[in-house]
């Protein structure tokens, strides 16, 4: 059943056309994509099973011979990362339809979303499924592509500033990767990575190791490694909320994935391991740093990305079965709870008006389902028992002490003081956010804006309006109410009977549940990937033995045993 490698790629591909078809009609829009994803996840369980159960599928790509032609590999590790991705952006689709059907839709028009969106998702599937360089980096540029749209819908002004960041970054990392094209073609004669880990081997080792430094720098762009990340932490907040969880979770795993492919199946014996080792703690410390020192949740949460993005690289530089395998099942679980938490952030900054932890707090008292679905994925994001997040630093840490160097035991002590900070940091901004007193939150920001000298009604009346909502001792009010409020002092009405005509109207503004359910839904899954932790650990263990020993993937592209 090989014809099913592609469809993961093609399905979206198609869906993208027809979806532009029927720009004038935004629910077959919805429909259309919805049925995509759906049959997307379908179809990657189904290659999961053949690849578990029969070996790596693949698929040579038109007439071409097999040595020169493009071909699609779906092993354990791509069939997985296939459904993990259609899960999340399945959710994502459900919480972005919700939050376009209510928002103006001139601002983030549906009719260019839906193609765009799915033309990101076959770039995403094309990249894991990709057997050769040259395939991986037309998927790369696939979805960089649809992503400049995403990032700058609305066209608002910090979204084009941060689009304009994101496309030179992108523009100059798709340079290096044509030049290392190149370069690597000119010293091999193929681009297909079961071929680079024969031909490599043969070539001088100072080419080899120029190759490998080459794709490493562009795929560490991509993947958001230190000091390769100063782009991601201001790209990603000003995006819209769906983007931005779509960005933080998936795209920049594919970065991620793309090492891990690389180095396993290019370079098994890699020269530059104590290298990685330290990419990966500079990358954990200095990333978790940034986060505790930010004042935004979504900066603060940009910043943990990069830093648990160090996590994954350090299973890399392991490089045996428990690191790799730690990887593999790190990213699954970092895919869905950054996802989750950055469209949960979406649904705090609809109901508060901000994602600053200047101007927010009480948030408890009128949303408390608010308040528990940003604390579960915080938690297993800090990596709190029983959760996922435990269980993947747990066996990465493992792997590490495993080689019993003095820098392995450094970076074991690096990840578990990342670990504690991650944890202070997210449960400063929960407890800021969800658990100070809206007396606490009003009266920082009348300290912040100096309004200590003016009269109490005055601060009242003047407390920073953001997006549509006043902040007040009462908490944080709906628009609807800032009017009202106008004419209770225009009218002379105490301040007592003000905050009770506030906390009558301060739950008009509701959380749709078109947003809240594929929220929930994610955290739900967030969760389940801890109850299932065993069976996927063991998956991820299949998977990362296949990588490690190379043979299964070079006898299932090349039909040969590697040589």
């Amino acid at each position: 059943m090989n014809w099913l490698v592609p469809i993961p790629v093609l399905l979206p591909v198609m869906g993208a056309g027809l979806s532009l078809v029927l720009y004038q009609r935004p629910r077959l829009q919805l429909w259309l994509s919805v049925s995509v994803l759906v049959a997307m996840a379908s179809v990657a369980a189904v290659l999961m099973w053949q690849a578990d159960t029969q070996g790596p599928q693949t698929l040579w790509i038109g007439a071409w011979p097999e040595t020169v032609g493009i071909v699609l590999v779906a092993d354990r590790l791509a069939a997985l990362m296939l459904l993990v991705s259609a899960v999340v952006t399945l959710a994502v689709l459900g919480y972005s339809i919700g939050q376009g059907m209510i928002e103006d839709e001139e601002s983030a028009p549906l009719s260019v979303y839906h193609p765009t969106f799915l033309v990101l998702v076959a770039g995403v599937a094309s990249a894991f499924l990709a057997g050769d360089l040259f395939n991986l980096f037309v998927s790369f540029e696939m979805l960089l592509f649809a992503s400049y749209v995403l990032l700058t819908l609305g066209g608002t002004g910090p979204r084009i500033r941060a689009g304009t960041i994101y496309v030179l970054v992108a523009l100059l990392s798709s340079m290096l990767f044509l030049i290392t094209l190149a370069v690597t073609y000119a010293a091999t004669g193929t681009l297909t990575l079961a071929h680079l880990g024969q031909r490599l081997a043969e070539l001088d080792p100072a080419v080899s190791l120029m190759v490998q430094l080459l794709l490493l720098t562009t795929f560490s762009i991509k993947a958001a490694v230190f000091p390769l990340s100063f782009w991601l932490p201001d790209s990603y907040p000003t995006a819209p909320a769906p983007v931005t969880a779509v960005f933080a979770g998936l795209l920049t795993k594919v970065g991620v994935y793309a090492i891990l492919r690389v180095q396993m199946v290019v370079f098994p014996d890699s020269p530059l391991t104590d290298l990685l080792l330290w990419v990966a703690l500079t990358t954990m410390v200095v990333g978790i740093l940034g986060a505790i020192a930010q004042s935004d949740i979504k900066r603060m949460l940009s910043f943990t990305l990069v830093s648990h993005i160090g996590y994954m690289v350090l299973g890399i530089a392991v490089a045996g079965t428990a690191g790799v395998s730690g990887t593999i099942f790190y990213v699954v679980h970092h895919i869905t709870v950054q996802t989750a938490l950055f469209l949960v952030v979406g649904l705090v900054e609809r109901r508060a008006g901000s994602t600053s932890l200047l101007r927010i707090g009480g948030l408890a008292r009128i949303a408390p389902l608010l308040a528990v679905l940003f604390f579960v994925p915080a938690m297993n994001l800090a990596g709190i028992p029983p959760f996922s997040g435990f269980i993947g630093k747990v066996g990465l840490m493992e792997a590490t002490i495993d080689l019993g160097t003095p820098l392995a035991w450094a970076l074991v002590a690096g990840a578990v003081v990342t670990s504690l900070l991650t944890l202070y940091a997210v449960a400063k901004t929960w407890a800021v956010v969800f658990w100070r007193t809206p007396e606490e939150a009003h009266q920082a920001l009348v300290d912040l804006n100096a309004l200590d000298a003016q009269p109490s009604m005055t601060r009242v009346n003047r407390s920073t309006e953001h997006r549509g909502h006043l902040h007040t001792p009462q908490g944080v009010v709906p628009a609807a109410s800032i009017a009202e409020a106008q004419q209770v002092t225009d009218a002379g009405i105490d301040e007592r009977d003000f905050h009770q005509l506030i906390e009558a109207g301060e739950d008009t503004r509701h959380l749709p549940v078109s947003m809240l359910g594929p929220a929930s839904a994610l955290v739900a899954v967030s969760v389940v990937l801890s109850i299932v932790a065993g069976p996927l650990y063991a998956y991820a263990d299949r998977a990362g033995h296949d990588l490690v020993e190379r043979r299964t993937y070079v006898q299932a592209v090349l039909g040969e045993d590697e040589r």
